[in-house]
């Protein structure tokens, strides 16, 4: 059988096969996961039996790492310890060893038993705390078992300790390593693994996922991380929640189109301030801003475009070369303008028409901004009524409580203009309150929201016989515009129109 390589300066995407399934199911995955673009694969030794085990490894299509992690008491088990040597003997490529359990090997003299595989020593911490107290103590005392893998796992908290993560893989001598954090503020320690001079990233199998890891082909495929180096520039949404974004499905193949060395991913972030003070590096050259921070990411900048000053928004973050200084833009306006006025098709475009505007953050004041200056008379709804009157005074706009909106009948021809989350994934029932009568009074119906595609406010809208723009139009561009200002290059948007059409 040909393998792939698993030398030490590899990196190597494993697919971690779910735990408690049967040898068929266990080799079905391998095969799995091999058609998927893994480089090996993850199982739980302590929940196959000596027999299957032999069958597993008798068998396998793709090199396998085993996973020993017993109910520790106090030593390993002879049983325990028959089991790590029948994997040995029947050529586990790797045996991931707790340290505990590699310590007591090594007291019992019968850890160079498993040395024909590559042993990885693991650390499993209960809280990032933990690490903190002296890592360099235990990095030295997990090197010292002479193992030929060392690995740290924690569940984040907060995003800002995966950096911790990146420090310990950048810091790593001589023997290679593997960090990185579970939960969804952890996943960007498996995207930039490599970056930073990971030896592993875990992935999932499609239609047998892992929670919290995203399938092998997403790794390969949408964010292309076999690419990844340690020249990679990272760019990332910032958002909370983030995981509905399709912008890693837009902006990493771009990157690739055009011979960039870039990686976007989802960046979930639970305080601004904090997460400034950490990611100061310019490795971490740009971000796109979401729900909710818009507004409050303006605070965190050394200078803001007049544009997004204007408007009090601000959607992209870009780390200046020269000096490292963050610098604000807001690329929504433009595009939500320009997509309403594209569909239009008229020349006076929104001049002189009525938008009605519900919601008045971030995405809100971009287009009431854009809305005002292209002439339209704009009135806002919004569940807070207070957010609403203090845009409405900056665009000389009306503003009325959100309460209203049912009842409220517009102008001829108006413009109606979602700028809430009401319909987004995975909430694609609910819609913001508009009679489905009050809908044919309006000329065009946008509507913020991205995913799914056609909300359920556009499908009733177009029903109704009004013109609609989805979100789609002017996510394609402002992540045009954002990939302009990230790279300095002009955006492929033949390309990028492409893969959304292709992949949302």
């Amino acid at each position: 059988m040909v393998r792939v390589g698993v030398s030490d300066n590899s990196r190597l995407i494993c697919a971690a096969l779910p735990p408690d399934q049967s040898v068929d199911q266990l080799l079905n995955g391998m095969h799995q996961a091999m058609a998927q673009g893994a480089d090996l694969v993850q199982i739980a030794l302590d929940c196959v039996s000596d027999s299957d085990l032999t069958i597993l490894l008798r068998n396998n299509p793709i090199p396998v790492v085993l996973v020993s992690r017993p109910k520790w008491e106090g030593r390993v088990c002879k049983s325990h310890l028959q089991s790590l040597l029948l994997a040995k003997d029947l050529g586990a490529d790797y045996i991931d060893l707790e340290l505990k359990a590699a310590s007591a090997l090594i007291k019992e003299d019968k850890f160079h038993q498993l040395k024909s595989s590559k042993i990885i020593v693991s650390t499993y911490l209960d809280s990032f705390t933990a690490l903190l107290e002296d890592p360099s103590l235990l990095v030295a005392e997990m090197k010292s078992t002479e193992a030929d893998v060392i690995k740290f796992v924690w569940e984040a908290a907060n995003i800002t300790e995966v950096a911790t993560a990146f420090d310990l893989l950048s810091n790593s001598q001589q023997v290679p390593m593997i960090a990185h954090c579970t939960g969804e503020r952890g996943l960007i320690s498996q995207l930039l693994s490599f970056k930073f001079g990971g030896l592993f990233a875990y992935g999932s199998i499609e239609g047998n996922t892992v929670p919290g890891l995203p399938s092998v082909a997403i790794l390969r495929q949408a964010y292309g991380l076999k690419n990844i180096n340690k020249g990679t520039q990272v760019f990332g949404l910032i958002s909370k929640p983030v995981s509905h974004s399709k912008g890693p499905l837009l902006h990493n193949p771009t990157f690739r189109h055009a011979g960039y060395n870039g990686i976007y991913v989802p960046m979930f972030v639970d305080n601004l301030k904090e997460f400034f003070s950490v990611y100061t590096s310019p490795d971490f050259a740009g971000f796109s801003v979401g729900i909710p921070y818009k507004e409050a990411v303006i605070d965190f900048c050394d200078e803001v475009h007049p544009v997004a000053q204007s408007i009090g928004a601000v959607n992209t973050v870009v780390r200046r070369r020269d000096d490292g200084k963050l610098v604000g833009y807001n690329t929504d306006c433009e595009a939500a303008i320009v997509a309403m006025e594209d569909a239009l098709k008229s020349t006076d475009g929104l001049n002189g028409k009525q938008f009605v505007l519900v919601g008045a953050g971030g995405a809100g004041r971009a287009l009431a901004f854009g809305a005002k200056i292209r002439g339209a008379r704009v009135v806002i709804f919004d569940i807070d009524l207070g957010r609403a009157k203090s845009l409405a005074a900056a665009v000389s706009a009306e503003a009325l409580p959100f309460d209203d909106l049912l009842a409220f009948r517009p102008e001829k021809d108006a413009i109606l203009a979602n700028a809430t989350p009401l319909g987004m994934h995975p909430h694609v029932e609910r819609r913001i309150p508009v009679l489905p009568e009050t809908l044919r009074d309006y000329k065009l119906v946008f509507d913020a929201v991205y995913n799914p595609r056609k909300t359920r406010l556009l499908k009733e809208a177009e029903a109704a016989g009004a013109i609609v723009v989805s979100g789609v139009e002017m996510f394609l561009r402002q992540a045009a515009a954002q990939f302009s200002l990230f790279t300095g290059n002009k955006a492929p948007e033949d390309f990028m129109r492409g893969i959304i059409m292709e992949k949302f």
